[in-house]
């Protein structure tokens, strides 16, 4: 009986959709609070490609770099994870055109202390 009071209570269950309100306007959005941190970088001179990107909600093993062709493809996921509000999960994926002078095989990425991945490659002579 306490099943069937349980399988009740899933079928009056209902989601509602709560819409998203904003004041500002953009065209593009590229990655979480890149607003007002400044972390969101990308660094393209004669010398050198770098990218920085926060990802300070992720361990290094929770975060993903791979070269494929001309694309730096960077991937980001964690389980979920409860704390004292509920649960949270996280997956953020981020795909950057490699210049043509990029020598993809001199790619470095590096984890900082402050949750910043900085991927750097060498340009090519």
């Amino acid at each position: 009986s306490s099943l069937c009071e349980l399988d009740r209570l899933l079928l009056n269950l209902r989601m509602t959709a709560v819409p998203v309100a904003h004041n500002w306007t953009a065209d593009t959005w590229d990655w979480p609070l890149q607003g007002s941190d400044g972390v969101v970088r990308v660094t393209n001179t004669k010398e050198k490609f770098e990218v920085g990107l926060d990802v300070v909600f992720f361990t290094p093993n929770e975060i993903e770099v791979k070269v494929a062709g001309n694309e730096l493809l960077i991937n980001c996921r964690h389980e979920v994870r409860n704390d004292e509000f509920g649960s949270v999960s996280r997956e953020i994926h981020r795909s950057y055109k490699l210049p043509s002078d990029v020598d993809a095989s001199s790619l470095k990425s590096n984890l900082t202390n402050r949750g910043v991945l900085v991927i750097t490659a060498n340009k090519t002579a």
